[in-house]
């Protein structure tokens, strides 16, 4: 006699009747239910940033090393002005994606190669809760090192630093907007070696179209400049070293930053479910 036990059931408990036939009733035990994506978020998040504090620390401080170097080198180009402004945004958002883009592209690459992806497939944990937990942790690593090269470059092009706190905001932002490019990377690239270069090369841009002063570059690169979701976030902290900044402005280059970054947790998230049941 086959019996249909409903999904997320447990198999059914066999009871004795109450009356002296002698037949059985089956009794369906539900199972617990599933993990919530907070609290599962939270655990993750927890998980990740413990084990970035200790793997990453040099990294880190290579991505803040090379952000200052490259301020140092544009001094002696960039007098001041709109260019200075430009130069000092872009390199301290190049430390978010050194980390948040190239790092987590690589992770994610090692980690599908590595099978690592089956043992979060097998745990009651959301695929929105893996990919933004990483996400969230690699963006949450580069704080000291964005903040650092933000005031020593202020201090080498003698910017106003009155209006740094707007860091709060560029750096979860742009952190969010790169990390879930680089998650998606590093899901979708076939090889890990694959992934290591994509994530090379999407450094490589924000490196370029994001420390050159945009109106020096040609119209067909100002477009590329465009794509790039840690352009906004460039955008909007060069704009609050101005004397008189236009909030109204500086909100909105902040509003497509975080447009752009949700729509790129959502292509990760889809990309992890996707490697996660091959």
């Amino acid at each position: 006699m086959t019996s249909i036990i409903p999904a997320r059931t447990a198999p059914p408990r066999v009871r004795p009747g109450s009356s002296g036939t002698g037949l059985a009733r089956t009794v369906a035990a539900p199972l617990a239910p599933r993990a919530r994506l907070l609290p599962s978020l939270a655990a993750v998040y927890r998980a990740q940033l413990s084990r970035a504090r200790v793997a990453r620390i040099p990294l880190l401080f290579v991505a803040t090393f090379q952000s200052v170097g490259i301020m140092v080198l544009m001094r002696g180009v960039v007098d001041g002005g709109s260019e200075a402004r430009a130069v000092v945004a872009g390199s301290s958002v190049l430390v978010v994606a050194f980390v948040a883009l190239n790092l987590l592209a690589q992770y994610f690459g090692q980690l599908r190669a590595g099978g690592g992806l089956d043992h979060y497939a097998t745990l009651p944990v959301p695929p929105a809760a893996v990919v933004l937990g990483a996400a969230a942790a690699y963006a949450s690593f580069t704080v000291p090192g964005t903040v650092f090269t933000a005031i020593t470059g202020s201090v080498l092009f003698q910017l106003p630093m009155t209006h740094l706190w707007v860091l709060v905001a560029v750096v979860p932002l742009s952190g969010a907007a790169l990390a879930g490019l680089g998650a998606a990377l590093g899901l979708l690239a076939p090889r890990p070696e694959l992934a290591t270069l994509l994530g090379q090369l999407g450094m490589s841009a924000a490196l370029l179209l994001g420390v050159l002063p945009a109106d020096r570059l040609p119209e067909p690169v100002g477009w590329a400049r465009d794509l790039l979701p840690s352009t906004y976030g460039v955008e909007a902290l060069a704009r609050s070293f101005d004397a008189r900044p236009d909030w109204g402005l500086i909100a909105f280059f902040l509003a497509i930053c975080a447009a752009v970054g949700v729509l790129s947790l959502a292509v990760a998230t889809w990309a992890y479910r996707r490697a996660a049941v091959r």
